[in-house]
């Protein structure tokens, strides 16, 4: 079991996320844990990317001096599985808000998903989601969408690596995408219905990989909870 000096030193800690778990109560419950079980007074404890609630998945917590390292892990590449609903939209482009609008599928063929995915490999321009935490003039930008204000979001140039198609089940396409920072897997959903003359929403997300960091070498919460108990805790 590491000791209190080691979380001091710094550690690179990898956690698969609960769904709908907020990367702030992960942290949290981290930051707990260690102080309660090794009676620290103070450590620092930070994310390396956030998730949305309504995914699980792949999250790098620095403790300690390596806090200073967050900036190199969140510039690495991520991967995601998924599954975009085919047929409807929601303000969101996920499950947080209702469904909005519905669309026809029936002239969507699997070589027309097959080849939006193609077309949306490399360098690409998205627009983010109005219900995300980006700042515009200094205010969230859900914060304008919760208040019902229409905003202007611009473009950014983002990079899908990898965008492969692993099931279609109408409604429902499953994917596998690898991609670089700041790309945003729900405004690809959305841009997927668009692409096919529909719509479409993100109705399941997991981060599996970040650069060499993969998801199944990640601590449960739980079973980091577990480690710090000793066969003397248990009797």
């Amino acid at each position: 079991m590491l000791e209190a000096q080691d979380y001091k030193d710094g550690q690179v800690l990898l956690f698969d996320k609960p769904l709908e778990w907020s990367s702030f109560q992960l942290v949290n419950k981290v930051r707990w844990l260690i102080r309660k079980n090794l009676e620290i007074k103070k450590i620092k404890v930070g994310h390396a990317g956030t998730l949305d609630p309504l995914a699980s998945g792949l999250m790098i917590i620095c403790t300690g001096k390596f806090t200073k390292r967050i900036n190199e892990f969140m510039g690495q590449p991520k991967t995601y599985t998924g599954t975009f609903y085919l047929g409807a939209t929601t303000p969101s482009y996920d499950l947080e808000t209702e469904i909005d609008q519905e669309f026809p599928t029936a002239h969507i063929t699997h070589e027309a998903i097959h080849a939006f995915a193609k077309a949306n490999t490399g360098i690409i321009q998205q627009r983010p989601p109005v219900f995300s935490a980006l700042k515009k003039d200094g205010k969230r930008l859900y914060e304008y969408a919760r208040a019902g204000e229409a905003v202007d979001i611009p473009l950014r140039e983002t990079e899908i690596h990898s965008f492969e198609i692993t099931r279609i089940a109408l409604p429902e396409v499953d994917f596998e995408v690898s991609c670089s920072k700041g790309t945003y897997i729900r405004s690809l959903a959305n841009d997927f219905g668009q692409g096919l003359g529909s719509g479409a929403h993100l109705t399941a997300l997991r981060r599996t990989k970040i650069g060499a960091f993969d998801v199944d070498n990640a601590h449960t919460i739980s079973d980091f909870e577990a480690g710090f108990k000793t066969p003397k805790d248990e009797n």
